[in-house]
């Protein structure tokens, strides 16, 4: 039987071209992401498999009961909260992940956080504009303090290259022991607070959850120094976007390189899209050839071991 096969949000148009998709499934890739309920229940209505990218687009049991046809839904990532799993398994609809590294948000995580120190956006902007020859002085990381808001798999890997630039890194979390951190060669900051009234740069790593939505907002945001940078390439809600908006309005903090947002893809018009000294990019953390590759190659693998009445890396 030849199954179709909706790939959302494959907004570069290489899903395709990432794996070696069986030749009775139909692959069919939506380059524009669909914010509509309705709108993406219609979409989907004749799949019987859906292959969707981190957690954008929402798996409600409202949606899955208007898509008596799917089967198979594949996330990227063994872990995925906009999925109503236990409306999934109602549904006879079998729910299953890839693996994801965490070496692209390290790299990404780098890219802002350099790119800001060192005023690459707007040098750029200025020397393609004939405009002026150097405008801005780089902060320097030598000896400067990295604050790490978490020290799992992404957040220990920054916190390395962290101390080969020759930063002091301190970390904190709810659950950071200071054993955790001596390991990593890192200090364990007593309390958030001090982490963020201490650091020349914040860096977000923390899993989304109860305790951290909403983490930093105005009134933590006020802690940091008029010349420290913030950058979150983890979790959007983590950070109120609001006050973060306001900080970097009004020149309270020196900057801030953001990956994530609230609404993805940002709306046009939307303010974060001209908000003076912020680095914005398009949640990009976990794109890279790499990964489209463990992603789209790993979704044929969960397809052909459901076939075969296996599956595999089910979810949650």
């Amino acid at each position: 039987m030849r199954l179709r096969c909706a790939v959302l949000d494959d907004f570069q148009n290489v899903a395709a071209g990432c794996a070696d998709w069986p030749p009775d499934v139909e692959l069919v890739p939506f380059r524009e992401h669909i914010a509509d309920e309705d709108e993406l229940a219609r979409a989907l209505a004749d799949f019987d498999i859906v292959v969707t990218l981190r957690e954008r687009v929402p798996f409600p049991a409202a949606l899955l009961a208007r898509l008596p046809r799917l089967k198979l839904l594949i996330a990227s990532g063994m872990r995925n909260g906009a999925i109503d799993h236990t409306a999934a398994e109602a549904h006879g609809i079998t729910v299953c992940g890839t693996a994801s590294s965490p070496t692209p948000p390290v790299e990404l995580t780098w890219a802002l956080l350099l790119g800001l120190a060192r005023g690459v956006v707007q040098e750029n902007n200025a020397l393609r504009a004939d405009g002026p020859w150097q405008s801005t002085v780089g902060a320097d990381l030598h000896g400067r303090a990295l604050g790490l808001l978490g020290l799992g798999r992404i957040g220990a890997r920054v916190a390395r290259v962290g101390l080969a630039f020759g930063m002091r890194v301190t970390a904190w979390s709810h659950n950071l022991t200071p054993e955790r951190a001596a390991e990593e060669g890192v200090e364990r900051a007593a309390g958030l607070e001090d982490l963020l009234r201490e650091s020349d740069f914040v860096s977000v790593h923390l899993a989304l959850g109860d305790r951290t939505r909403g983490l930093l907002g105005a009134a933590e945001l006020a802690l940091l120094k008029p010349t420290a940078y913030l950058v979150n390439t983890s979790r959007a809600a983590i950070v109120d976007q609001e006050a973060l908006l306001a900080v970097v309005r009004e020149g309270r903090i020196a900057g801030a390189g953001v990956d994530v947002f609230d609404r993805e893809p940002l709306p046009a018009g939307h303010p974060l899209r001209t908000a003076p000294r912020l680095l914005a990019t398009p949640h990009l953390g976990y794109v890279s050839e790499a990964n489209y590759r463990t992603y789209y190659g790993q979704a044929v693998e969960n397809i052909q071991a459901w076939r075969a009445g296996s599956p595999l890396r089910r979810l949650p």
